[in-house]
């Protein structure tokens, strides 16, 4: 696999609910992590005394993060409406030559920026609100 175009790695929110997903207008960065805790396990009859984790147990979760321009577009209105409502719509983000993450995600911070000869900014973070479904892309 090559390198990758980093404006490929999309974040795309349900507008909705009917499962259409638009990006979000005007990001210039973006970021996923995956996190999964661990669950020690170690006593001291551990061999040779290293730690051992309980495999499959502990939490699993997502954060998304993007930055850009304020453009406001209908993805901008959405954002802001998802977080001051609470919602934990739809999300995709689409991985360039990975695959595409999907689940419900709530916005966690908002932040808007601007400075007197420059444009306006943002910045959003979402974190996971519940299972996420991967879809890997195919190999070609």
């Amino acid at each position: 696999m090559g390198a990758q175009n980093g404006k490929d790695l999309l974040i795309k929110v349900d507008l909705t609910g009917d499962g259409m997903f638009e990006t979000m207008a005007g990001l210039r960065a973006t970021r996923i992590s995956f996190n999964a805790e661990q669950v020690d396990v170690t006593t001291l009859e551990s061999q040779g005394g290293w730690r051992e984790l309980l495999a499959g147990a502990g939490v699993k979760s997502a954060s998304i993060s993007g930055s850009g321009v304020f453009r406001d577009a209908g993805s901008d209105a959405r954002a802001r409406q998802v977080f001051f409502d609470g919602e934990t719509p739809e999300f995709q983000v689409i991985i360039p030559d990975f695959g595409t993450v999907e689940g419900r995600f709530q916005v966690t911070s908002l932040d808007y920026a601007g400075s007197h000869n420059g444009e306006a900014t943002y910045e959003v973070a979402l974190a996971s609100a519940g299972a996420l479904q991967f879809t890997a892309q195919p190999v070609a």
